[in-house]
């Protein structure tokens, strides 16, 4: 008889004790399911990109450091938490087994393919190998299993897309979800990180939100980037700039805006120190939407205390409802953006 857990996963903390899975230094990772759990064959992770921009510096870019790394991190810890920004990721892969408590409330069997919609940062996982390691995609191909507790959020895998596709859009589908919510007509938006994977997600749905009387801001610090946004006229301006400069930053967007600066800004980056560039861009009532998992949420409040700037500012939660569907969709309904995503992610 299969053991019974907590709906949370508590029951795979391993210490400190008494806290959730997330926070936890370290879970276990045995791969003996509990009642209330969901045993997955993973082929596939999509590390965060914060976190994967750190693991590649720390290796200088040596796919076999950056292997060792990954496999020491999750070896440690029991799952892939990257402890110096304390992000994870996700994965897609097959079901192998479904607990007795679960299998009649569950949509799933063994054999469909899902992708899992919590971070990895929680989720117990054990890599017997890694097979490739896409650093230009932030994408590791393994062979090694995984579990999703009760509360686990996962979707099935679409069938009109490849799955490297799905799995990188899934990864930041939080991003242009919460920009759904968040962009009213007739706003000024500013992305940050315009011209990445959830930035430019972000930016499609802002345009059709804002509408024609609203301005979308892009700013990004390579002239690649920038080009790649024109290209797709996914911005009504386009500002080429350092985000952690944050008076150049304000400049740029107050000549953009005729010195009103933004209603919303969203923060897509995936390097440290752009929270007061976020904050000086926004407008006094305004509301800043830091998606970035490099933001340093204790130097924004100082921050923004420090320069007298009465703004929201909200924790980029990944989970939106219905969010996964929304990030799909985008893809459905832009051929430029499925093209140019196809191009760089279904490896």
């Amino acid at each position: 008889m299969q053991k019974h857990g907590c709906q949370f996963g508590t029951h795979r903390v391993v210490e400190p004790k008494g806290v959730l899975p997330q926070p936890a230094w370290k879970i276990d990772n045995t791969m003996e399911l509990y009642d209330n759990e969901i045993l997955v064959d993973v082929e596939r992770i999509n590390i965060d990109a914060a976190s994967f921009t750190e693991i590649k510096k720390r290796a200088n870019y040596d796919e076999t450091i950056i292997r060792q790394l990954i496999l020491e991190l999750v070896a440690e810890r029991g799952k892939h938490h990257n402890p110096n920004t304390g992000s994870g990721g996700m994965f897609i892969g097959r079901v192998r087994e479904i607990g007795t408590k679960l299998q009649a409330t569950t949509d799933l069997g063994p054999g469909d393919r899902i992708a899992s919609l919590v971070s990895l940062s929680l989720t117990p996982l054990k890599i017997e190998e890694i097979l490739e390691v896409h650093q230009n995609i932030d994408q590791v191909a393994i062979k090694g299993q995984a579990i999703l507790f009760e509360s686990g959020l996962y979707v099935k895998l679409p069938a009109d897309m490849p799955d490297t596709l799905a799995l990188a859009v899934l990864d930041v589908a939080g991003a242009p979800a919460q920009t759904a919510k968040l962009v009213r007509p007739s706003d000024r938006v500013l992305v940050i990180g315009g011209g990445g994977k959830s930035g430019l997600l972000c930016l499609y749905e802002a345009k059709k939100r804002a509408g024609v009387t609203g301005q979308v801001i892009s700013l990004n610090p390579s002239a690649s980037a920038c080009e790649r946004v024109k290209a797709l006229n996914l911005a009504d301006d386009v500002i080429q700039a350092d985000a952690t400069n944050a008076l150049e930053v304000m400049e740029a967007v107050s000549h953009a805006t005729n010195g009103q600066l933004c209603d919303l800004v969203i923060n897509c980056v995936n390097v440290p120190g752009t929270e007061m560039s976020s904050i000086l861009a926004a407008r006094d009532g305004g509301t800043i939407y830091f998606f970035s998992m490099a933001t340093s949420f204790t130097a924004a409040a100082l921050g923004a205390e420090g320069v007298g700037k009465d703004v929201q500012m909200i924790v980029g939660n990944g989970y939106t409802r219905g969010h996964a569907k929304i990030a799909l969709q985008v893809l459905r309904e832009s051929a430029e953006l499925r093209h140019l995503f196809g191009e760089l992610y279904a490896k």
